[in-house]
């Protein structure tokens, strides 16, 4: 099974339902799978290996998705926000390739060598004219093994050179036919794509809202306002957001003192959320299901979620160990295994930090050029993170992000968990540098709203934790670097304080 049947069974079961765009004038499922055939012919005619797309979310999204399965090529959506330089690399590494623009990002696509490259409106403009007597043959018959790729997306770049995580048809299709149920969606079900189109979650949306029957309105760019006026609108009763984008809907929701009675459920993931985040959202939302999902671009998306119950029952505890699940991922999905492992790849016990490892049909763990999959199909997500005695996950960071302080591990998360619950820091992020004494010294960098006591907030680290986690050095911020997904750009930040770290930072510490 590939991935452009959930397109084909919904159009089949349900061909005059809405599939994409507002209640007004959008396409139903049997226009998005004719759109699709055709848009699938025009692909194979040129000599191409793949289909890349490069611009802002819009209904044509699915619509190349769905083609590029149809036509047997693999579906590669780019970041449009890399510099010129970057951005032509990664085409370089996809060509030869029919490169889908934005009209204003064609000119900075060209000059690279074996692309077909033409603007969206363009392309499916000369679609559009094609003899529909056609759509019932050909293209679609050209990709038929579940091991062929069907989406190529690039990691996020926050180190040297992104690699190319390659998801087969088998590990999406295994992803979706475990989590949903074919067409379980009401016709008034609606969900909100905010997220870019080269993000796991945005590429995992589309599949899953397809397969369910839901229809799906997408949001150019994320803009709070924006975001909340669409929710009321258009009835949205399912949206995906990261941290720092539920950090700043809130705010509106808050300043407006608007409800979003549509609202059924809200996920989040692709960083930490911040305790004082969600609790808030939860007080301003209280009959929205939250959920909080936590996978990888290499798993196809979710593999552990707290949900709806465990939030609310994590909110309302009397007990230091109940209320910290609101922290926590939640428990895996009941089709994969998971494990902590130490370094010598051996399972570890609830509560001892670790690697976090996955099996699952739904996980690929492969690049573009080698596979990090192991032969017995155990994945090493480079994640750290333990397990209570409950079987709750908490995830504590990139393993990279490990500080290494007298030879003992300290987690960057447990510090910044504390800090963030000073009513006078807005943002904080804890990295290690180097120290010729301890190896590594703890630096936090924190975004404030009003002028703080450091010494009252070393008093703080040291009295929830103990004094080998204290920051040596706190650093004054007016902002964090954050990638446009909401994650922290941890390596970044590191850099730029070992850059400008002087004598008179160290002061401030």
């Amino acid at each position: 099974m590939n991935i452009h049947l959930f397109l084909e069974m919904a159009a089949d079961a349900a061909p005059d339902r809405i599939a994409i765009g507002t209640r007004a004038t959008g396409i139903t499922y049997g226009e998005l799978l004719a759109m699709s055939r055709r848009a699938a012919q025009k692909m194979t005619e040129a000599p191409i290996r793949t289909v890349t797309y490069c611009g802002l979310n819009r209904p044509e999204v699915p619509v190349a998705l769905f083609a590029a399965s149809l036509a047997g090529k693999p579906f590669t959506p780019l970041n449009y926000r890399l510099p010129d330089a970057d951005l032509k690399r990664l085409l370089e590494r996809s060509a030869p390739s029919l490169t889908l623009c934005d009209a204003d990002i064609v000119k900075r696509c060209e000059g690279v060598a074996d692309i077909h490259l033409q603007s969206v409106d363009a392309f499916f403009a000369e679609c559009a004219h094609r003899d529909t007597d056609a759509q019932e043959s050909g293209a679609q018959e050209l990709a038929e093994s579940t091991e062929d790729i069907a989406v190529v997306l690039f990691t996020s770049g926050t180190t040297a050179e992104p690699k190319a995580a390659i998801l087969r048809h088998s590990n999406l299709v295994n992803y979706v036919l475990s989590t949903l149920e074919f067409l379980s969606a009401d016709e008034s079900e609606a969900a909100l794509i905010s997220v870019p189109p080269y993000h796991i979650a945005g590429m995992s949306a589309l599949l899953t809202s397809v397969y369910c029957g839901r229809r799906i309105v997408s949001l150019p760019a994320f803009d709070p306002g924006v975001w909340v006026d669409t929710v009321i609108a258009e009835g949205i009763t399912h949206a995906m957001v990261v941290p720092t984008m539920l950090k700043r809907i809130v705010e509106v929701i808050a300043e407006r003192n608007v409800t979003l009675p549509s609202l059924r459920a809200l996920s989040y993931g692709g960083g930490r959320m911040p305790a004082a985040v969600i609790e808030r959202a939860m007080d301003l939302l209280p009959e929205v299901g939250f959920v909080n999902a936590y996978g990888l671009t290499e798993t196809s998306s979710t593999i552990a979620i707290l949900d709806p119950a465990s939030h609310r029952e994590a909110k309302a505890s009397g007990t230091p160990e109940g209320r910290r699940r609101l922290s926590s991922v939640g428990k895996p999905l009941p089709h994969l295994e998971l494990e902590i492992r130490d370094e010598n790849e051996a399972a570890v016990p609830a509560g001892v930090v670790g690697e976090i490892w996955v099996r699952g049909s739904q996980v690929s763990g492969e690049y573009e050029g080698r596979k990090v999959i192991r032969d017995d199909g155990w994945f090493p997500t480079n994640d750290a993170g333990w397990i209570d005695d409950e079987g709750f996950l908490f995830v504590e960071g990139r393993l990279d992000d490990v500080i290494v302080r007298g030879g003992e591990n300290i987690s960057p998360a447990e510090i910044e968990d504390v800090l963030i619950t000073n009513s006078q820091i807005d943002d904080v992020a804890v990295v290690g540098l180097p120290d010729e004494e301890w190896g590594e010294k703890i630096v936090a960098a924190i975004v404030v709203n009003a002028p703080v006591c450091i010494d009252q907030l070393r008093n703080q680290v040291r009295e929830r934790l103990r004094s080998t986690r204290v920051p040596s050095v706190f650093v004054l911020r007016e902002t964090l670097p954050y990638n446009d997904t909401g994650k922290l750009l941890r390596r970044q930040l590191r850099q730029e304080l070992a850059a400008n770290i002087s004598a008179s930072d160290a002061a401030v510490g």
